[in-house]
């Protein structure tokens, strides 16, 4: 079963590279066949086997040899490694379903807001209309509360904390940063995202100090933090009660 959560993993992971690709562009995601970026050939499907394709191409296009990026290998064999993270912690329930779909929107808004610096309102949207979805069939299979209360305030607590600092730091933080920490707010409740939170700004603070160190980016480059908010989401997912447990046994 593991094999094939992998490979389906993979597979999806192929379909957001084609989300990232496009979606900034204006392109259709379901009507356009797939091509080279380069020089436009349309792909064959013995083109598009996820990782493989590329490893077998030495990382260039077959048509035109010109470098393929790593990005799209690299997407697919995280959201496979995620998948089954996933799995591993939820099995075949609708939990896994839930967060194998938000961490590969997560996916897509991490490396378009890296390409572009944008965070776009239609995949926040994504995000918290599954989201309530999600909180609904939990309460009709399970009869498992969706505790609204929790989940607004937690939306409407985090999105205050990043429009705060966005106010005092006069924009050190954007629309899309504010509106993305507050659909997690509200999966994850009060005290979540606020660990969320936490996670975000050790993640960017450690990464920023690292690309500034070995001068990959100057001080006046602009590194988003989308990824860091995404990337702390999947962390309090995967291991936030852990570490809550920790904190609170170490320091109490």
């Amino acid at each position: 079963m593991f094999i094939f959560i992998f490979l389906f993993g993979i597979i999806i992971g192929s379909f957001l590279n084609v989300c990232i690709y496009r979606i900034p562009r204006g392109e259709s995601i379901v009507y356009l066949s797939s091509h080279c970026p380069n020089c436009s050939t349309p792909l064959q499907w013995h083109d598009l086997i996820p990782i493989l394709s590329y490893i077998l191409q030495g990382g260039k296009c077959k048509y035109c040899r010109e470098p393929i990026s790593i990005q799209y290998p690299m997407v697919e064999l995280l959201n496979g490694i995620l998948y089954l993270i996933l799995y591993y912690k939820f099995s075949a329930t609708i939990n896994f379903a839930f967060y194998a779909i938000i961490f590969s929107v997560l996916i897509i808004i991490s490396f378009i807001d890296l390409h572009h610096q944008i965070i776009l309102d239609c995949l926040n949207i994504i995000i918290f209309i599954t989201s309530i979805i999600y909180k609904i069939l939990r309460f009709r299979l399970y009869n498992i509360s969706p505790n609204i209360v929790n989940s607004l305030l937690g939306l409407i607590i985090s999105a205050g904390i990043f429009l705060l600092i966005s106010i005092v730091y006069k924009g050190g933080l954007g629309g899309g940063d504010i509106k993305l920490i507050g659909v997690l707010g509200f999966i994850l409740g009060i005290k979540m995202i606020l660990l969320n939170i936490f996670l975000s700004f050790i993640l960017g603070a450690i990464i920023s100090i690292f690309l500034l160190l070995f001068k990959i980016k100057g001080k006046k480059d602009p590194i988003p933090f989308g990824p860091f908010i995404c990337i702390a989401f999947m962390i309090t997912i995967i291991f936030g009660e852990n570490i809550i447990v920790w904190y609170v046994s170490k320091f109490y």
